[in-house]
């Protein structure tokens, strides 16, 4: 029998071993395959057989590639829209109706390019209505394999948002404007109905869109538009994008980006129409065990807070209460009492890291009474340890914020007990909740100060130290970009900024703990604080807060320690805030102002060369300071207030003015009709008018003088 031919040596002997383990590792691996997919067919419970039809759609098409003379081109189109250095909008236009040209029957090819794709996101930015609605035709049809790609996803999200308000437009255009046309003469498709198209492609494939990794985010940009809601709103941008998204229509020109940040907009009919049936599509199609499973999927999970926060708000209490609803399919049990299933399900996903995020949703947007039954049944007796769990305190916030008065109160006599464990664990956000809901529904707040005082220390500057998460090392050496990313992790440095910007909205003790802790620091501890992209928000506050006791004290002693750092927090991009809060809280403080206009003219050509220096610049009015020294030191902000309230409307920014006299500490200014009055009270002849017109700096005197008459001021 014919043996194998085999070549000797030691090095065809590796070679063979190692082929050989490489055998057996594929293998194993394969045989690992199978057990994991016989392991994820067990737990997936909730799949049945009426669902293959929600299976992954066929594979995706291959649009082809660009070849390499096209990629440069369309490479440096994009570098020139990112710049925008056109000398005029028409050279502009010129430029984009050239690139749509070259881009004539390569839409798709440009969108699955990894290299183009953002080309594509910036001709949509920034193209005509007529440009938009040529492109969304050549899209329809090809939708539902475009959503599922890396990079052409994002040129479907962009493409959405873009065309949501001109839907407004259309729908709200008058009826005697004519309406464009294509090149070739004929009407353009309305987006309505393209609109509709690209749901009609979708609808068969919503289960399995809802957890792919891309589709799912065009998924929910496509519900929101169809329902009306801002798209720009902060409840539903983090639903959106995630952190790491790429923001193209940063770079857009204003005029054009404005139009995507409308914050209502006006849909038709057949948008709600469309929207109720997809929802109720999605939600009878899946059983209820699956919906449960799919509360702790990363990507289904912010579907279904969409479509439970839309189910509630477009249709009310009646459809909660319908036994086909959403929410009544995730909680069947009315109302959810410990023991029943529904307080189980509640009970595993408030303590999961991806499911939680549905219980915040279904206790904000849930009807009071399945609310109430909720928080009384499952949250209530066990309020302090579901607020010291980093998972479970989130649900507890939310909660918080729907209690009732007396709950309020229970709920601060349970929690105050407990707030130095809350604040041993960085769960500060809870602590800011109650404060804020105490000072709205006036509860007495004295136990959580002195909860507060206890925990932190008695020492004013130490406690704002650890409250504002000072304490600890910087990161030395590290790069200011990455810096930022570490600071941007810590959440619980974070949370101890907000809850001490809480503390300084209610007057009385909560305030002055702050403003105590803030006065009591030198000036390198308050440099570190201007400097800390966290805790300067503080700062800024403080300087700006409204009614404060003892204002001009404080903003005295503040301002003071941080004058002579003037320039070097211009520098800073943080700090160069803090600048401009102390430019507002020195209106009546002279000589730490003329202090800080000092500093910054004599670094002038060093704040020119920064951006934030610039702005400091421009915010203290250094021009000003540099023609007449003397107009810039006597500005009375009273007089010009008063002189802008005579020249303006009648009411028109009466409520502004009121507040810059509450942050200035002074009270409101007299009117002419209060001056007249007061005159007359004391026997006063009128005052004479003028042969001629007076001037503006005649009148801005007699202004003055009056205004120290009628305030008592001799």
């Amino acid at each position: 029998m014919p043996k194998e031919h085999r070549k000797r040596g030691r090095r065809e002997e590796k070679k063979r071993k190692r082929e050989e383990e490489a055998d057996f590792e594929s293998a194993k691996r394969r045989k690992s395959d199978v057990a994991d997919d016989d392991v994820e067919r067990i737990f997936d419970l909730g799949r049945q057989a009426e669902h293959v039809s929600d299976l992954a759609p066929s594979a995706i098409p291959f649009y082809g590639m660009l070849d390499d003379d096209e990629q440069e081109y369309f490479k440096q189109a994009d570098t020139m829209l990112e710049l925008d250095q056109f000398p005029s909008a028409e050279e502009r236009e010129l430029f984009l109706a050239n690139v749509y040209r070259e881009a004539n029957g390569k839409e798709l090819k440009i969108a699955n390019s990894q290299s183009c794709s953002r080309l594509m996101e910036r001709l949509i930015l920034m193209s005509t209505s007529g440009q938009l609605k040529e492109l969304f035709q050549k899209f329809v049809g090809h939708f539902l394999y475009l959503v599922q790609h890396r990079f052409a996803s994002h040129c479907c999200e962009t493409l959405f948002t873009r065309a949501a308000a001109e839907v407004t437009e259309e729908l709200t255009a008058p009826m005697d404007v004519e309406q464009p046309r294509a090149e070739n003469g004929k009407p353009y498709v309305s987006m309505e109905s393209l609109f509709l198209l690209t749901l009609g492609e979708l609808e068969d494939n919503l289960g399995y869109l809802m957890t792919d990794q891309f589709a799912s985010h065009a998924l929910r940009l496509l519900l929101v538009v169809l329902s009306g809601k801002p798209i720009a709103d902060a409840s539903t941008k983090s639903l959106m994008k995630s952190k790491k998204s790429e923001d193209i229509g940063s770079s857009i020109p204003s005029d054009r980006s404005n139009r995507l940040k409308s914050e209502s907009r006006t849909v038709p009919s057949s948008f709600n129409d469309a929207l109720e049936k997809t929802m109720s599509r999605i939600v009878s199609g899946l059983e209820a065990t699956y919906l449960r499973a799919l509360a702790t999927h990363p990507t289904a999970n912010p579907v279904l807070q969409l479509l439970l926060e839309l189910e509630i708000s477009k249709s009310g209490k009646p459809k909660a209460k319908d036994p086909d609803s959403l929410l009544r399919k995730l909680l069947p049990d009315d109302p959810p009492k410990e023991g029943t299933d529904s307080a189980t399900f509640v009970n595993g996903l408030i303590y999961d890291p991806v499911g939680s995020r549905l219980i915040e949703t279904i206790i904000e947007y849930a009807p009071g009474k399945t609310f109430r039954a909720l928080y009384r049944g499952i949250c209530r007796e066990k309020l302090p340890s579901l607020a010291k769990n980093d998972i479970a305190c989130y649900p507890v916030t939310k909660a918080i914020e729907r209690l009732s008065k007396e709950e309020l109160q229970y709920a601060v006599e349970q929690l105050s007990r407990n707030i130095r464990t809350l604040v041993e664990r960085s769960r500060t956000s809870v602590i800011r909740a109650l404060i804020e809901r105490c000072r709205i529904r006036e509860v007495d707040t004295q136990p959580i100060i002195t909860a507060l005082q206890d925990s932190y220390g008695s020492e004013p500057a130490d406690a704002m130290i650890k409250m504002l998460g000072m304490s600890a090392k910087g990161h030395e050496g590290v790069a200011p970009d990455r810096q930022a990313q570490i600071e941007d992790r810590d959440v619980g440095k974070v949370h101890g900024s907000l809850l001490a910007q809480t503390m300084l909205e209610l007057p009385g003790p909560m305030r002055d703990m702050v403003m105590d802790g803030l006065i009591s620091m030198d000036a390198l501890t308050l440099q570190e604080i201007a400097k800390d992209r966290s805790a300067t928000h503080v700062l800024q506050f403080a300087l700006r807060c409204p009614n404060q006791d003892h204002a001009a004290k404080f903003r005295r002693t503040i301002v003071q320690r941080l004058a002579p750092h003037a320039v070097e927090l211009a520098l800073d991009t943080t700090a160069s805030h803090v600048v401009d809060a102390m430019h507002q809280a020195s209106q009546d403080l002279r000589y730490p102002r003329e202090q800080v206009g000092a500093q910054l003219a004599k670094s002038e050509g060093l704040l020119r060369q920064f951006p934030s220096g610039k702005a400091v610049w421009r915010n203290w009015e250094m021009d000003l300071y540099k023609r007449s020294r003397q107009k810039w030191i006597h500005q009375d902000s009273i007089v010009d207030t008063v002189m802008s309230d005579l020249t303006s409307k009648e009411g028109k920014s009466k409520g502004r003015k009121e507040r810059e006299a509450q942050l200035r500490g002074a009270s409101r200014p007299k009117t002419a009709l209060d001056l007249a009055r007061e005159r007359h009270a004391a026997g006063l002849p009128p005052p004479r008018k003028a042969s001629g017109q007076t001037s503006t700096r005649d009148f801005k005197g007699h202004l003055k003088t009056a205004l120290s008459v009628g305030q008592g001021k001799t």
